[in-house]
């Protein structure tokens, strides 16, 4: 089965993101995840528009969308800030929005995809409103706030009813993203319950194998499903 891979920069060693970014994207992936953090709405501070400005050159040049997450309180007043920094898909928390039907109206408005964010114990009767009108759901399988989490395993079964959730609704078109503990022994696991897009972080960007390695044994743990 094809997967969609998209790295999330988080785990990247910023002192040379940029070729980073350019390593992974030779090696194929279809996104690059930025993971925006205020330290409000989860326990870490991250990084902000300057650096989407600062790689969408390279993502321009490598045909590769920018899927920005932002894990931050009050999204609205910050989406035409990323937007025009050159977000492709912006992400919101279902958690954070008061007026989540506003919110994803606005980002379409603004030109970019939008995408929605469940926290792990978010149920998904939270988003059965607005299913239709949205680009991406991303379900969290770790709390948000750090890379390097463990993958909790009850995420799976979630997985596995937002995708027949999205069947039933003649909403397969929409695309299932799953971030956290990501790695290559778990991997196909996640997919096979659904979903059509994994962030990898520590997976991707570390020290005992290269960007392109590492992405490889990702694919290759997806390939006879």
């Amino acid at each position: 089965m094809d997967i969609k891979i998209a790295p999330s920069i988080l785990s990247a060693d910023f002192s040379r993101l940029g070729s980073q970014i350019r390593e992974a994207c030779a090696a194929g992936i279809e996104f690059i995840h930025v993971d925006v953090m205020d330290g409000h709405f989860v326990p870490n501070i991250t990084i902000g528009q300057p650096v989407v400005r600062a790689i969408k050159p390279i993502a321009v040049e490598n045909n590769v969308p920018l899927d920005v997450h932002l894990m931050i309180s009050n999204p609205d007043q910050f989406l035409d800030d990323f937007i025009e920094a050159g977000a492709d898909i912006v992400n919101v928390h279902v958690e954070a929005c008061t007026h989540l039907h506003r919110t994803i109206q606005h980002i379409k408005e603004k030109g970019a995809k939008a995408g929605i964010t469940l926290n792990p114990a978010t149920p998904l009767t939270a988003i059965e409103e607005v299913l239709p009108l949205v680009d991406l759901i991303l379900l969290m399988s770790v709390n948000p706030g750090f890379g390097g989490q463990s993958y909790i395993l009850g995420s799976t079964k979630k997985i596995r009813r937002l995708r027949k959730m999205l069947n039933e609704g003649r909403l397969s078109h929409i695309e299932l993203e799953v971030d956290g503990g990501i790695k290559s022994d778990n991997v196909a696991e996640v997919v096979r319950a659904g979903a059509s897009i994994v962030v990898a972080g520590s997976a991707i960007f570390n020290h005992t194998s290269t960007v392109a390695e590492n992405i490889a044994a990702l694919r290759k743990a997806c390939k006879n499903l």
